[in-house]
């Protein structure tokens, strides 16, 4: 590239009509742009061909045999954010629930449980209200996982819905198991009393 540009520079330094000889017929203004066009190549090419170009022989030496060579770590391909986030959440929620079972015993609670809750009030957290009745669904969902208790209260039937990892559950116990064939039993809600005609 550098021998090329010297025979250009020569070429101009002769007179026009030395170059209409040695050159094919081009307006002057081509020729000065196609000459600034190639000085401006001679200037980029060592930096791309450091860079781009590579030898075929295997026992030429490096340039620069005195810097240490750095290996350039391989790139690490990510996922889509919203996956990636999606797959961190995932991690805390798990890391969270696994937390919350190692303080306090929380027992595996299906629909169809007879269940006995021990309750702190969030207004008095002194008083402890002791809840039974039976579970009616289960919604899983991590950290966030609610079951639905419906119970007897005066011959009236109440539904409540309780975070299963909530700091207010202080116990919960096990009283019976009733086989049911269904993961909603919402079709309780027109019989008297679940606990006794199941």
């Amino acid at each position: 590239m550098q021998s090329l540009l010297g025979k250009i520079r020569c070429v101009t330094r002769l007179s026009t009509d030395s170059c209409a000889k040695l050159l094919p017929p081009v307006s002057p203004s081509l020729f000065i742009i196609a000459i600034g066009t190639i000085e401006f190549w001679a200037a980029v090419t060592p930096a791309i061909g450091r860079r781009c170009i590579t030898s075929s022989s295997s026992d030429s030496v490096p340039q620069h045999a005195s810097t240490p060579v750095t290996e350039i770590s391989p790139r690490i391909k990510f996922k889509r954010l919203d996956k990636t986030a999606r797959n961190i959440m995932q991690i805390l929620d798990k890391e969270a629930v696994e937390e919350v079972r190692a303080h306090r015993e929380i027992p595996d609670i299906k629909p169809g449980y007879i269940i006995q809750l021990k309750v702190e009030t969030p207004e008095n957290k002194r008083r402890i209200s002791t809840l039974k009745g039976i579970v009616i669904a289960r919604r899983n969902a991590g950290l966030n996982t609610t079951i639905r208790l419906r119970r007897l209260i005066t011959g009236i039937g109440v539904e409540s819905l309780f975070p299963l990892y909530s700091p207010n559950i202080k116990e919960i116990k096990v009283l019976d198991k009733k086989k049911v064939r269904r993961a909603k039993l919402y079709y309780l809600r027109d019989r008297l009393n679940p606990l006794k005609n199941k």
